[in-house]
């Protein structure tokens, strides 16, 4: 690809990344109520989802996916109850601070990754930007290996921008809650907020 189409796509796609929704509303929620840890796994769980889609929307896949759509609906929903696992978690998460750390050790980083990448896949309006925005800059029956891969690259870099400003914000204002009222009203109004966001997966 030109690099006036790689500046236009990655231009659109950080706009896009950065306005918040189901999948940055449960990075921010995580991080809020367990801490920075386990963010990269769920991160790179979410952004996997998306080279997903984006692959989908490059080799014209959406016809298939419409096909198996029975098996991105189990998808979508196995994403929705593992975070509402999370959200109880947060939720009813210890409120003093070593009691924390220790609960945040235990989660499996694999696990992370698996909830990040079934909320993606679970959001098909993601594949739907790319099919909206890739024919506007490049001839989608044209795209080489390299082209493809030169995409992949500015996804990744995008979102690893969006998602790490979205975490370092999140993991500042979580030190400011120090005592054990402040840190339970986090934990439950995080919980929320991630049950919030398998509620808006399962709605669409």
């Amino acid at each position: 690809m030109d690099l006036a189409g790689l500046v236009v796509f990655g231009t659109a796609l950080l706009v896009a990344a950065a306005s918040p929704g189901p999948g940055i509303a449960a990075l921010v929620a995580r991080v809020l109520g367990r801490g920075p840890r386990g963010a990269v796994a769920f991160s790179a769980g979410l952004a996997v989802g998306d080279v997903v889609w984006l692959a989908c929307a490059v080799v014209g896949l959406a016809a298939l996916a419409e096909a198996f759509h029975g098996l991105f609906v189990a998808i979508k929903y196995g994403g929705v109850a593992y975070l509402v696992y999370l959200a109880y978690r947060i939720w009813t998460a210890p409120v003093e601070a070593r009691a924390l750390a220790a609960e945040t050790a235990r989660e499996h980083p694999f696990r992370l990754f698996l909830a990040g990448l079934a909320l993606t896949l679970g959001n098909p309006k993601v594949m739907v930007f790319y099919l909206a925005l890739l024919p506007t800059i490049l001839d989608l029956s044209r795209v080489t290996v390299w082209g493809f891969a030169e995409l992949v690259g500015v996804t990744l870099s995008v979102l690893a921008l969006v998602f790490a400003a979205y975490a370092l914000a999140a993991a500042r204002a979580r030190r400011l809650f120090t005592s054990p009222k402040a840190l339970r009203a986090l934990n439950r109004a995080t919980g929320a907020t991630m049950a919030g966001a398998a509620v808006a997966i399962a709605a669409r």
